[in-house]
């Protein structure tokens, strides 16, 4: 199995490189965003040719329990700030791109796997991540989101694009997102800078034990 993961930045790039053998294990940055997203999602696919695609990376968290270190193992996700209004179809729901899934459900086999995961000192959930151009830095942007998603359990700014082309390109595709940041706890993103300084590098070796499963 030819295993691709997606990464947005150089730090978290970084941290997973050295993980792998680089035969089986292709990690690349995309950049930040639903664009870059896309755009590295698809390269991967038409140049690597992966059985399935990981994204990985880091979100801000919400919900009771999700606490700075956790992962969020997307079930499904989408976009929370796309909206294609009701002219023309007023079937399409906030958060759908029109003739699309209103939400990507993350793959059957993958998910499974992912909860079998046996990850000492990390604590892990499953559920919604939403996605959007947004870095969330205040609690206002946060509240935001969560009044039309209020199950949603992570916050970042590639998965749902990520998803949407894997599902175009009926490639297996699943998000682990491990949170940096509570943004209705925090006014300043200092959550956010400090998890990078102290707790990075054990939360993905989460995403290493996952692979190492499959």
């Amino acid at each position: 199995m030819k295993i691709g993961i997606i990464v947005a930045m150089d730090k978290e790039l970084h941290q997973l490189q050295d993980l792998f053998d680089r035969r089986h294990v292709v990690v690349q940055k995309c950049g930040i965003g639903k664009v870059n997203a896309a755009l590295g999602a698809q390269r991967m696919i038409n140049e690597e040719h992966p059985d399935v695609i990981i994204n990985s990376g880091c979100a801000g968290g919400n919900g009771d329990g999700i606490q700075v270190q956790d992962i969020i193992i997307g079930s499904e996700v989408c976009y929370h700030d796309v909206y294609c209004g009701t002219a023309i179809d007023n079937t399409t729901v906030y958060g759908q791109v029109q003739g699309l899934p209103v939400r990507y459900q993350a793959d059957e086999f993958l998910l499974q796997k992912s909860l079998e995961i046996k990850a000492e000192g990390i604590k892990l959930h499953t559920g919604l991540i939403v996605t959007g151009d947004w870095f969330v830095d205040t609690k206002e942007k946060m509240r935001s989101i969560i009044e039309l998603f209020p199950e949603a359990k992570a916050v970042d700014m590639e998965s749902c694009a990520i998803a949407q082309t894997c599902y175009i390109n009926k490639v297996p595709f699943i998000s682990f997102r491990v949170i940096s940041d509570i943004p209705l706890h925090d006014t300043d993103a200092s959550q956010y800078h400090n998890f990078w300084d102290t707790v990075a590098e054990k939360s993905f070796l989460t995403t290493k034990a996952f692979i190492e499963s499959l």
